[in-house]
């Protein structure tokens, strides 16, 4: 096996990093079955050597089944699968639906947790390097008013991409989570972004109202540069490049801002244990 050229699975490989990962995976010679709900929209990968399949992460699981034993079948194995596939619901906790706030999950975590499930059993019977990818953010460690839904999936995701580390690291499977900042991706695109319907007056004038400003404001000035980012990807996943000699971390916290907002995070986190720990801590059984 390994002297054949890795294969990656891609979910929504249409724009953003699923698209750039994918691009930068075939210029090195692997193989790429790059996915997408609407497959004219990844045509340019196939122009460039991948295969092109049509999934939808929040279809049936016998769909995503169905999709993972073909994409199998395409070369026999694979080696990295990358869960790229997730947007944003823009709206206050009050104001999102509960159908608008399960979509959100549907596609953004339990679309994660399916195609993972459905992969795993071919990604297992594969040899040698193998990878699972899953896209948190920076949203994984803070919460913002005016996207809260959007940061409880990403918190998700990344709670349960460190559970799938330790549950596939005995099995020579290596999960990490890709934590990026802003990236000038389509993302915060007007056509890509959700707006809850209901938007409640009473908030126009707090920071749930500054950031519906805000992220058009942000859309296409944000500072990631998707291509670099995704081939330091690429490179942490094969060990590669700069990433030569080095084991897959637990988390790729992924551009200048967001290792700034971790260190930031973490930095008052150990304040509010050293303020409050003399009083919450006093609950042990004697």
């Amino acid at each position: 096996m390994s002297s054949q050229p890795p294969v990656w699975f891609i979910t929504a490989a249409s724009s953003g990093f699923g698209k750039y990962i994918a691009l930068e995976a075939l210029s090195r010679g692997h193989k790429v079955i790059a996915s997408a709900r609407i497959t004219s929209h990844i045509a340019d990968l196939k122009e460039n050597g991948a295969v092109t399949v049509t999934l939808d992460v929040t279809a049936p699981q016998a769909g995503i089944e169905r999709v993972a034993k073909e994409a199998n079948e395409q070369y026999g194995y694979i080696n990295h699968l990358v869960n790229a596939a997730g947007y944003i619901l823009v709206g206050a906790i009050e104001e999102t639906s509960p159908k608008e706030d399960f979509d959100q999950f549907n596609t953004n975590v339990f679309g994660m947790l399916n195609v993972s499930k459905a992969f795993l059993p071919y990604i297992r019977a594969t040899s040698g390097h193998r990878t699972i990818s899953n896209f948190g953010s920076i949203g994984s460690w803070r919460g913002g008013a005016g996207f809260g839904l959007y940061v409880g999936t990403k918190w998700a995701c990344s709670g349960i991409s460190e559970s799938m580390r330790s549950e596939l690291a005995p099995l020579g499977i290596s999960v990490t989570v890709v934590e990026p900042g802003y990236f000038r991706t389509g993302f915060l695109n007007a056509s890509t972004r959700i707006q809850s319907e209901k938007q409640i007056t009473e908030y126009d004038e707090t920071a749930v109202g500054q950031v519906r400003v805000r992220l058009s404001q942000v859309d296409n000035n944000q500072p990631g540069d998707v291509v670099k980012g995704s081939k330091v990807i690429v490179d942490i996943l094969t060990k590669s490049g700069a990433s030569k000699g080095k084991d897959i971390p637990m988390r790729i916290v992924l551009g200048s801002d967001c290792s700034t907002g971790v260190r930031q995070k973490i930095e008052e986190t150990v304040n509010l244990l050293d303020e409050w720990d003399p009083i919450t801590t006093k609950t042990d059984h004697k």
